[in-house]
């Protein structure tokens, strides 16, 4: 008689979530607070910036000094989160999650604290800079945390409610927007509240500097924390394994936050431009695009996020990438040209958010199961957030496209980059029930 072959873990029939330890549970929700506020952070900026620039520049809504100071502060939020991803993804691999992940959350919420102090554009510049070092860290960290601490048969789906909290920081920073109203300094000023996160994540949170016994259930295993063994960057390039993966992960995660800034948020303005034209008032057609965006088409994208992890259980991580950059390829431009009543686009932007936005949650799962312990957290911050310094260059073609086309017409020019996209994924490998790389 043949041995049987020991199951493997992902073969589990059981629901993902029976087994998952109250620890395991604690870290996500911890993981994902820092997320939730981390996309605060940034999404609070894209809330206030009109009340904001027109106040310390001291002119009018419409002035062209508004729109052009909005893209060099979204480019210098850029620009600093993928120095902090992967600044802070380093230093997490040398000197553990736990006091990095701290030191991100302090870092975010403290410079937040201080733009509502802010005198003029070029301090707040600055702030910004620094906020966006938080946050990009903050990703690093809190998706390497959440992909050692669950095992291979739950990490696709905790990985992708991790980054499905997301539209809860955005709800957040729709809502204080709208309580602020034009007193934009203290929407900024609720961003120190994170700060009393790293109570709860230094009284929760183990950290251990020795290595498991590799017998032991991934999920039980204790976090590695790897002092000595990580050179950071240079590690990371010096193997050609690593360094292709590295690339690739970039390029693919700056087609995603490329068109999350040239696309998926375009639904504000395509709700704007269509109450505009039914006869809307300025002020009363803002306000309903902001709802239609922050609330509507986020709430589909939430729901985009969850079932990415089912989708990438079910077909595999590289099939999940491909399935929904296909899919956004037809979203885009239904939603661009069909509707021909705000009514119609409404009902449009919950299925174009969920296309648009699902293959985020991807990154949090996929990137960290691309490198080794050692360089988990480097190699993860290093493709989001350097894609995030890639997709700025994007913004800047995007914000020229859109002056001198449509709305309409550059939207769906820009969802090309999908196309760009499924082959990057073509590159990539199946990660799908592997072992985390050691």
């Amino acid at each position: 008689m043949q041995p049987s072959e020991p199951r493997r873990d992902d073969d589990d029939a059981r629901p993902w979530y029976r087994g998952v330890s109250a620890y395991q549970w604690l870290v996500l929700a911890l993981a994902s607070a820092g997320w939730v506020f981390d996309v605060y952070e940034g999404q609070i900026f894209n809330i206030t910036r009109e009340s904001l620039l027109t106040e310390l520049l001291g002119v009018s809504h419409d002035h062209p000094d508004v729109a052009y100071y909005g893209d060099v502060l979204l480019g210098v939020f850029l620009a600093g989160g993928a120095l902090g991803g992967v600044l802070f993804g380093m230093l997490a691999d040398r000197w553990g999650r736990r006091p990095v992940l701290i030191a991100t959350i302090l870092t975010y919420s403290v410079f937040s604290g201080l733009t509502c102090l802010a005198q003029n554009v070029w301090q707040v510049a600055i702030l910004r800079f620094l906020v966006a070092m938080g946050t990009g860290g903050e990703w690093s960290v809190a998706a390497a945390l959440v992909a050692e601490v669950f095992s291979a048969r739950a990490r696709a789906q905790a990985g992708a409610i991790f980054h499905a909290t997301s539209v809860i920081g955005t709800w957040l920073a729709g809502l204080a927007g709208m309580l602020v109203g034009s007193e934009w300094r203290y929407a900024y000023l609720i961003g120190i509240l994170p700060a009393l996160l790293v109570v709860w994540i230094r009284a929760s949170v183990k950290e251990h500097r020795t290595a498991a016994p590799s017998a032991m259930p991934e999920g039980d295993r204790p976090l590695p924390a790897n002092p000595a063994e990580s050179q950071g960057l240079s590690d990371l390039w010096r193997d050609p394994r690593w360094r292709f993966r590295a690339i690739a992960g970039l390029l693919l995660a700056a087609v995603g936050l490329g068109t999350f800034w040239a696309v998926t948020i375009a639904g504000q303005g395509l709700a704007q431009r269509l109450l505009l034209a039914e006869g809307l008032d300025e002020a009363a057609a803002q306000t309903r695009a902001r709802f239609a965006f922050a609330i509507v088409q986020t709430t589909g994208g939430g729901l985009g996020l969850l079932a990415f992890g089912p989708l990438a259980v079910r077909v595999g991580r590289r099939r999940a990438f491909i399935i929904t950059q296909a899919a956004a390829l037809i979203i885009v431009p239904v939603t661009c040209y069909l509707p021909a009543t705000y009514a119609q686009l409404l009902a449009l932007l919950p299925v174009y958010g969920f296309i648009t936005l699902s293959m985020h949650a991807g990154y949090a799962i996929y990137f960290p199961e691309l490198f080794p312990t050692r360089l988990r957290a480097t190699g993860a911050g290093f493709c989001f957030n350097g894609g995030r310094l890639v997709a700025a260059s994007m913004l800047l073609f995007s914000g020229w496209l859109k002056s001198v086309l449509e709305l309409p017409h550059a939207v769906t020019l820009m969802s090309g980059l999908f196309v760009v996209g499924i082959l990057l994924t073509l590159l990539l490998p199946e990660t799908k029930g592997q072992p985390l790389p050691e």
